[in-house]
């Protein structure tokens, strides 16, 4: 669906882009990581039409991103922006409208998405007068609202607290699974290994890991396991590293002569050890 073509970007002497290239396929969730300045807001606003790049392209639909295009992708920043002299209906109802949703549309959108997150009871107050948290569900409502082929979501689940993030979480799920595809920048590895088929992770504006995320977890596997067993009535867990060369039966037998095996897995690093080994 959206594709990346050697894309290089400079401002002034710095490069925040070197040549970057990366293919986001129709229906998937797809995360784009890197740690800060590394490059990844200058992407995601060239993919938004917003910034253009010097050199190389992206292809939404295998068409360069102008107004048209760009119409049929939601983004939702991580430096937020409503108005805070507006109220939640104003807001939400001008938001939809730029986006080409007719004002009658708009309102019928507006409160199927208000009983969903049950905030029909805030329509009348001011964006400034929001909570950061109830702030951030009205955002992301403006977001989804007229409902994006692509969308693109920096940070989303800043400022939520736990419940909330996991309601996010959900409906990110849930829009992905009605069609629409997702880029996810976040700092959050937890949702990535949750939510992310695919990932980019770029640094000093290069792309330094890419791949489905179960594969880049298995060639990054450290030899470690997770074993229960029982030894003379006790249940014992531990962690035990496979020596060079030896086969997971051998492992095995050498675990099992001092008690009985009753839990045998491997323990594959999370995607927060690969970024901070990768980056470092």
């Amino acid at each position: 669906m959206l594709e990346i073509n050697d894309v290089r970007k400079s401002f002034g002497t710095k490069v925040a882009l070197d040549s970057v290239s990366l293919t986001v396929n129709d229906g998937t969730i797809y995360g784009l990581l890197g740690p800060n300045g590394a490059g990844k807001t200058t992407l995601i606003r060239i993919i938004n039409g917003i910034t253009a790049p010097d050199s190389g392209e992206a292809l939404l639909n295998g068409k360069r991103i102008d107004l048209e295009q760009s119409a049929q992708i939601g983004y939702l920043p991580e430096e937020r922006g409503l108005y805070k002299k507006m109220t939640v209906y104003e807001q939400v109802l001008y938001l939809a409208q730029l986006k080409g949703m007719s004002l009658l549309q708009a309102r019928e959108e507006m409160q199927r998405w208000f009983k969903r997150f049950e905030i029909t009871s805030w329509q009348k107050k001011k964006i400034e007068e929001l909570s950061k948290g109830m702030a951030q569900k009205v955002q992301f409502i403006t977001t989804v609202i007229h409902r994006p082929r692509l969308l693109v979501l920096d940070e989303p689940f800043s400022g939520f607290d736990p419940v909330n993030t996991e309601m996010i979480r959900q409906e990110i799920i849930r829009i992905n699974q009605e069609g629409t595809t997702v880029i996810l920048s976040t700092h959050n590895m937890e949702s990535v290994e949750m939510l992310c088929q695919e990932i980019s992770l770029i640094n000093h504006g290069k792309i330094v890991l890419q791949g489905n995320v179960q594969t880049i977890r298995q060639e990054n596997r450290s030899n470690l396991y997770r074993v229960v067993k029982i030894v003379n009535g006790q249940r014992i867990e531990e962690k035990v590293e496979k020596k060079t060369g030896e086969s997971n039966n051998e492992l095995l037998n050498r675990l099992s002569l001092d008690g009985e095996i009753i839990v045998f897995e491997e323990i594959l690093p999370t995607m927060n050890e690969i970024f901070i080994k990768t980056v470092q």
